[in-house]
């Protein structure tokens, strides 16, 4: 009986913790994987000598990263952005946005 109990608290701790890891990631876009596609797909124009102007997280406030992504484009770089999944350009936005100079969490290094 002890077993059965148990097997049902592990079981529904696990799809707690599935739910609660879905409906936190919906809408916000990964940060992490943003991180990684900024890196791949931006960070190769957007450096010191580079092809754009240099460019990192902290280059903009939250306010200014939202506005960018509002109406992407406009930008120069709107061509490469098409490129991208809505999905990927989501992750990208959570990754600049959340480490923005005036986040809480400001990027360290560029």
């Amino acid at each position: 009986m002890l077993k059965r109990i148990l097997m049902v608290l592990l079981v529904l701790s696990f799809i707690g913790v599935g739910l609660g890891v879905s409906l936190a990631a919906d809408g916000k876009g990964n940060s992490r994987k943003g991180k990684y596609l900024y890196r791949k797909n931006c960070r190769t124009c957007h450096v010191e000598n580079g092809k754009a102007k240099e460019l990192s997280p902290v280059s903009k406030t939250q306010a200014q990263w939202k506005t960018t992504f509002a109406d992407p484009k406009k930008l120069p770089c709107a061509g490469e952005w098409a490129k991208l999944s809505d999905k990927d350009l989501t992750d990208i936005y959570a990754y600049l946005w959340g480490h923005a100079k005036d986040s809480p969490s400001p990027a360290k290094c560029k």
